[in-house]
């Protein structure tokens, strides 16, 4: 079983408005309770559509690049540096307003896969 995994290793996933790369999933047996994985945010483009989890807790770390993060109707800017906790149930989506791509590191708590994300293709991102 390995512990060590690089992004480089990994192949990427395109979904609407990034490109997603699943370093820890439950299928892998690295780790019980958690999943982790890497998006990339083009300038410009946004997570959609809206989703929720409503079994886990997302926490989301800017690795680099700059945006703005909606949860629940409210909008906060974001940065490299920035931690953005998504509660469980919370709806919840990111946009890079930046100049630079956008790197996201992804943490679930319980672990999760994309079949545990409810989606809310009714609500956009506000102007």
């Amino acid at each position: 079983m390995s512990y060590v995994i690089n992004e480089n290793d990994v192949e990427a996933k395109d979904l609407p408005g990034r490109s997603l790369k699943w370093l820890v999933t439950p299928d892998m047996k690295q780790a019980e309770g958690l999943t982790f994985n890497v998006v990339i945010i083009e300038p410009g483009n946004t997570v959609k559509p809206a989703h929720s989890h409503k079994n886990h807790e997302e926490l989301i770390y800017i690795v680099s690049g700059a945006g703005e993060a909606y949860i629940d109707g409210d909008v906060y800017d974001v940065s490299a540096g920035s931690a953005v906790l998504f509660s469980k149930g919370s709806v919840h989506m990111v946009r890079n307003s930046g100049s630079e791509a956008m790197k996201v590191a992804c943490f679930f708590t319980p672990a999760a896969t994309l079949d545990d994300y409810s989606f809310h293709e009714e609500i956009e991102f506000p102007a």
